[in-house]
């Protein structure tokens, strides 16, 4: 089987998607339990926690065929946890609940559940390695709470660590994009390649048509311009940039 230019999926054993899943299940029976089902409100947080948690998948799954649409999926993923954190924090003010604290013993105690689960096993596994129940057995003691205020500052505190650990993909989404192009970047570059592996008649001795950069000597990146007069056309971008703005004619 032929080896894809980008891995996609695995979205399943990411903790930003395990922790969107946890913020989705905690939204829905929240809602049932302590909102009007009739509500507007409700149809808003549960779609906002389900938007999280989708996103998230079909980022992972874009992966492969398009840098752009995986760094976009997740952007919309970041942006709907954000509206539901919103969401939350309008339950807890207009009722009059108070918020905790970021240095809240009981904030605290959740934020640490991941650490202390770590701390406890010999066989060094973490939270990523359990089932959907196990992980939410962990959070029970808060997301089963009697009291809603402690429902949704639980959720809050996960709301935050989603977000922070989305920030963290994208980051480095973005950090890969500029360094190694996106796919259709790497896909001439391969198309380039078994080109030049053609002409030279020797399979097991392919031509590398990735030149050095002529300012720094680090590899090239073939890239398309976006604009002015030469918008639409290839060619090849020092890998350094926007250190280096080496460029060679592709």
């Amino acid at each position: 089987m032929a080896k894809k230019l980008r891995p996609s999926g695995g979205y399943r054993a990411t903790c930003s998607f395990q922790t969107a899943t946890i913020i989705y299940d905690a939204t829905v029976w929240f809602c049932e339990k302590f909102l009007d089902a009739r509500s507007r409100t409700v149809d808003q947080m549960v779609q906002a926690a389900r938007s999280g948690r989708q996103n998230i998948a079909e980022g992972s799954r874009a992966a492969a065929t398009s840098s752009q649409t995986e760094l976009r999926l997740l952007n919309v993923a970041r942006s709907s946890l954000e509206e539901l954190l919103l969401d939350y924090e309008d339950f807890l003010r207009h009722r009059r609940m108070g918020q905790w604290a970021a240095d809240d013993p009981e904030a605290s105690e959740v934020r640490q559940v991941p650490r202390k689960f770590r701390a406890g096993r010999s066989d060094q596994s973490d939270l990523t390695d359990l089932t959907d129940r196990q992980r939410w057995a962990l959070y029970a003691r808060w997301l089963e709470h009697h009291d809603s205020a402690v429902r949704a500052n639980a959720v809050i505190c996960l709301i935050h660590q989603a977000n922070y650990l989305l920030d963290q993909q994208i980051a480095a989404l973005e950090k890969q994009f500029v360094e190694g192009g996106g796919y259709s970047e790497q896909l001439a570059a391969a198309r380039l390649a078994e080109r030049n592996r053609k002409k030279a008649g020797d399979p097991c001795d392919p031509i590398d048509p990735v030149p050095p950069c002529p300012k720094c000597g680090k590899i090239m990146v073939l890239r398309t311009a976006k604009s002015g007069k030469n918008a639409g056309k290839q060619f090849w971008g020092c890998s350094g940039y926007p250190e280096c703005k080496g460029v060679v004619s592709a």
